[in-house]
């Protein structure tokens, strides 16, 4: 997996919340026992037309959008399904990191990604990136006054600077395994693998049988 230290890229911005993954990769692409080609069928109805051309009216079409590496939406993306292949085909089509807000306080918070999306995100080198409600507004409307405007994430410093004029930073939080998992760009198997020496060793010293029944 690749680490994710600093990462500089164009924004695009998917003005819509409770984006499910059904709606990022449609079930009928699930078919594949490919870990790959999931790039081209991200936000599948919603970006081509019934007869497969592309669809103007649907922001990432558009190309002053062309080579976004990341992306900018609502409240709740990932919800629905738990199905691994809606954070393949985010990365495969070239983001490295989704930014979306919180909305509401207490037991009436909305969280920006859901639980099981954001597990998956942190096992693929995706990095999802928290704001709040105002500060992600003012992200979208700074891309939409600026064509090409790019921000700069900075992962050990947990920043997010926008390059506008002027320059806008915000900060943001992030669980230290997480982190730690994106900077090292470790998977389970790779952060496993870390101790295989100590494994060895103790298959070595240890019966690795299955005891007999009796």
């Amino acid at each position: 997996m690749e680490p994710f230290t600093t990462y500089t890229g164009l924004l695009a911005p998917l003005d819509r919340a409770n984006v499910d993954t059904d709606a990022i990769i449609p079930k009928q692409f699930l078919k594949s026992i490919l870990r790959t080609g999931f790039g081209e069928s991200l936000f599948f109805d919603w970006r081509y037309r019934p007869d497969g051309s592309d669809d103007p009216a649907f922001a990432l079409n558009a190309p002053r959008y062309k080579g976004a590496g990341i992306l900018v939406t609502r409240n709740n993306f990932g919800c629905g399904s738990s199905r691994e292949h809606a954070v393949w085909a985010v990365r495969q089509y070239g983001f490295r990191a989704v930014i979306a807000p919180w909305r509401g306080e207490g037991d009436a918070r909305i969280p920006a990604f859901a639980d099981i999306f954001r597990n998956n995100a942190v096992k693929n080198g995706l990095l999802l990136v928290e704001l709040s409600e105002a500060e992600v507004e003012e992200i979208f409307q700074a891309i939409a006054r600026r064509e090409g405007l790019r921000a700069e994430i900075d992962l050990a410093a947990q920043t997010v600077a926008v390059l506008d004029e002027p320059r806008r930073v915000y900060s943001f939080e992030i669980a230290p395994s997480a982190k730690e998992t994106l900077l090292l760009g470790l998977d389970d198997i790779a952060r496993t693998l870390q101790y295989e020496k100590d494994i060895a060793d103790y298959e070595r010293q240890h019966d690795t049988q299955m005891p007999k029944a009796g």
